[in-house]
């Protein structure tokens, strides 16, 4: 007899084991030689990795210059002023309005937030500037008046730019940034008045690029111009124009700049990265616990190519750990709808904590997860008698309570195909006050899954309703079923047994129905005899569905009907009514 062989194996009969995933990998054929991996920074002793974010940072918001400036369609003055407003409102004190030199639009923005007094006292403008002598002079000229301004220098130092674009030599791109420096200082002397706290802001343009001895020497070079102390800071801004490396080596060239800056303790450290490999709020975290003192961003991402870092995410992200980011997201949908509007660019639906989506769950797992985690959240405070906003947020898979950004609950679950009990039961139970048993809970959302088997796309709450209205409770207006209940009284002998009359109307015929037994329900059962109806008590339970003297009961009673086993559910403010009820809807689905 000859043993079959396997192909995948390597002995007859025995498959051969994967142990290495690139056996499976072939070749892209893309032309990889023509780019080269990032540096690594030599800091065997980095500190950064065990640091923690335990107090948030300075934040710049640059929406209304980097952000502005990358617009298929630049932001009018009124969207500007829109955008102005909302920075201000949530809390951002350093705010870049603009780069004033580069034309009017920008200039006379500068200048009408200064002159409508729109600027709080606590807030400080900046503004950019490239190294030139005339848009030094019109930026210093743009800030007339106002209480807090920063000019903001940048030259670019990277090897690539000083080889093709400016053609210098590292003394020649150095000179630039120290001669830029005194001719700010210069003319904020000469145009700036009394009233105006002035501050400078310097970037080596392209730090990610430029390598790091040389970033440090212009750096220093400037700060011997600005002769920061007590007093009198210098915000240098190391900016990843161009992101990359991973956010551990961007960590590394952070810690090693903020070990080496001879005067740190009046420098304000800055971070400003890109996103051009997708790990913008990582490089920026990473750089705060590598020594950074402010992150640079807009909201949402915005900027050129892939966007600056996210400064909604970065604050929202302190906020999920238990850090108070100093930044009010309290209103997250006004804050995007009015980014929106703005940036005419729409937010994606699983942008992290403002898209549409990022709170909804349509898998059936993640449905029943979140179910049982608000019904923990309730039981928990309960039992500690307080409310579920006193205590610890512990839902699984969401990381912050809805409710804490503006957000309903309504939302949080949406069925499709895709979903199962749990989401159907959160719904009912969330906007109905309904709380289904378990069993109940399966044999209903497979009623729902026929529905979006047979129609597909979602199903909204309302449908859910609709579809469980016409299934369990049949009313005046959808008057279904061998029997209307019309009303019934309950006797009780002496030796506990309880006589149940019922007026009701049983296959189109107004009749009274009666029986005994050891309660309500098992009296109704013997009643329901009389016509015919073989009805088995399986399981019972009963809910209020509010609080107070009116409060309606729910019983869900789980009934053997002439060999089906089906739920119906009784809704009423007397209990016994309810359970009654119960027994009809089962019934009633039975002949359906």
């Amino acid at each position: 007899m000859t043993t079959p062989v396997n192909p995948a194996s390597n002995a007859v009969g025995r498959p051969t084991p994967v142990t290495n995933a690139t056996q499976l990998q072939k070749p892209s054929g893309m032309p990889v030689h023509k780019y080269r991996g990032y540096e690594a920074v030599d800091i065997a002793d980095r500190t950064w990795p065990d640091n923690r974010i335990t107090v948030a940072p300075r934040w710049l918001s640059t929406d209304l210059r980097d952000g502005n400036q990358a617009l298929i369609d630049p932001m009018s003055p009124a969207r500007k002023r829109e955008m102005f407003d909302l920075l201000v409102r949530m809390g951002y004190k350093e705010i870049e309005v603009g780069f004033p030199s580069s034309g009017e639009t920008d200039f006379n923005f500068v200048r009408s937030i200064i002159e409508e007094g729109a600027i709080p006292e606590d807030v400080t403008i900046s503004v950019l500037t490239q190294a030139r002598e005339e848009l030094i002079e019109r930026t210093v000229e743009s800030l007339v008046g106002a209480r807090r301004a920063t000019v903001h220098l940048y030259n670019a130092t990277a090897p690539t730019f000083r080889r093709v674009v400016f053609r210098g030599s590292k003394e020649q791109v150095k000179q630039i940034a120290v001669d830029g420096t005194r001719l700010v200082m210069e003319y904020a002397e000469k145009i700036l008045g009394p009233e105006t706290v002035f501050g400078y802001q310097y970037s080596p343009e392209i730090f990610t690029d430029t390598e790091l001895d040389f970033a440090l020497e212009v750096c220093e070079a400037v700060c011997d111009v600005w002769q920061p102390e007590e007093g009198r800071e210098i915000i240098l801004n190391l900016p990843a124009t161009v992101e990359r490396s991973t956010p551990s080596t961007h960590a590394d060239r952070f810690e090693w700049m903020s070990r080496n800056l001879s005067r740190r303790e009046f420098v304000c450290l800055s971070v400003h990265p890109h996103n051009d490999r997708g790990t913008a709020v990582a490089a920026a975290e990473l750089a705060i616990m590598a020594g950074a003192d402010r992150i640079e961003g807009c909201l949402f991402g915005q900027g050129e190519r892939t966007g600056n870092v996210d400064l909604v995410t970065l604050g929202m992200n302190l906020f999920s750990q238990g850090v108070d980011p100093q930044i009010d997201f309290s209103q997250i949908d006004e804050i995007r709808r009015t980014s929106e509007y703005c940036n005419q660019m729409e937010i994606h639906p699983r942008h992290p904590y403002a898209g549409d989506l990022v709170y909804t769950a349509f898998s059936g797992s993640h449905q029943d997860a979140i179910k049982k985690g608000f019904d923990a959240m309730e039981k928990d405070a309960a039992g500690r008698g307080k409310t579920v906003d006193d205590i610890e947020w512990a839902v699984p898979y969401l990381p912050i309570d809805p409710k804490d950004v503006g957000r309903s609950y309504e939302a949080v679950i949406r069925v499709n195909s895709q979903s199962g009990k749990g989401g159907i039961a959160y719904v009912l139970k969330n906007d109905h006050k309904l709380d289904l048993p378990r069993r109940m809970q399966i044999e209903f959302s497979r009623i729902i899954q026929a529905k979006t088997d047979a129609e597909g796309g979602e199903v909204t709450p309302t449908q859910i309703w609709s579809t469980f209205q016409d299934e369990y409770l049949p009313n005046a207006e959808n008057a279904w079923g061998r029997i209307q209940l019309r009303s019934g009284q309950t006797t009780t002998d002496t030796d506990g047994t309880d006589t149940l009359t019922v007026e009701a109307t049983v296959d189109g015929t107004d009749t009274v129905l009666t029986g005994s037994g050891n309660g309500p329900i098992s009296a109704f059962f013997e009643a329901l005899q009389a016509t015919g109806i073989d009805a088995r008590l399986l399981d019972y339970t009963e809910h209020t569905m509010s609080e107070g003297a009116s409060a309606q009961a729910a019983s869900y009673i789980e009934c053997a009907i002439d060999g089906k086993v089906l739920w119906g559910i009784g809704i009423d403010a007397n209990t016994t009514r309810a359970s009654l009820k119960a027994v009809v809807s089962a019934v009633n689905r039975a002949s359906r």
